[in-house]
Formats: structure tokens, sequence, C-alpha cells
């Protein structure tokens, strides 16, 4: 089979598999009766929605800094584990698109990662209270 041939099944693949590797959801229905719920599901940032409470990962207050109206977050470099290793913490810096500017309803602060073939970047943050 000639290479020319194999470009429109990987046209097809890359098309098929690409949404996926953006997407983590982890809404198992544990939220479904927070009175939150319908606060977080049309939380957004400039950047877009950020999905739910299930999706965004709360921060201590060792896992995010700012300095002015900057923010960085101490994440997870990759999504999942490899091999059962720890996760590897990375600082990111946090786009001012991404902040979310209405009040906090939830208390805590909040990030919502996204990750793909690029690496991490930040869709939603939501500042705490420092303690």
């Amino acid at each position: 089979m000639r290479c020319s041939h194999l470009a429109p099944v990987l046209i097809v693949l890359v098309s098929l598999c690409w949404p996926l590797a953006f997407t983590h959801a982890r809404d198992d229905g544990r939220y479904a009766n927070s009175p939150l719920k319908p606060w977080f599901d049309g939380l957004r940032s400039s950047k877009g929605p950020c999905c739910s409470d299930a999706d965004g990962s709360a921060l201590s207050d060792s896992d995010w800094a700012s300095s002015g109206t900057r923010y960085r977050v101490r994440i997870p470099r990759w999504q999942t584990e490899i091999d059962g290793r720890p996760q590897e913490m990375i600082w990111v810096d946090v786009p001012e698109d991404a902040v979310i500017t209405e009040p906090n309803r939830a208390g805590r602060t909040m990030v919502w990662p996204v990750y793909g073939y690029g690496g991490v970047s930040i869709r939603c943050f939501m500042p705490g209270s420092m303690t």
C-alpha cells in the first residue's frame, strides 16, 4: 500500500481521536443534589464554560499563588498516573482570560486544567481566600 492511500485513513483517525485528548469529565453523579450544582454548571471564564464542580479541582493554599492580578497554580503534569508512580507537580501560569471574576460561592480556590498533546493549560481558575 502506498503512503498516499494512508493519508485519508490517518485524517479520519485523527479527527475521531482529537476531541478525546481534551476531555476529562469526571461527573459521576455525586454532586447532582448539591445546591451549588446549577451555579457550577453555568460557570464560565472568557475561555468558555468551566463544565461543573466535578471537573474542577480544589487547591490548597500552598498550591496557588498570586501577585497583583496574576495567578499561578501547582497541578499534576499529566491527567492520569503513569505506571502507578506519584504525579509530578508543576507550576502553571493562569492566563488572564481563564480567571473567573464573579464572586466565589464555593469559597475554595478551584482550577479546571485541560490536558492535551501540547501539555496542560488552564481553562478556568477561581481564586479563594488565602489563609
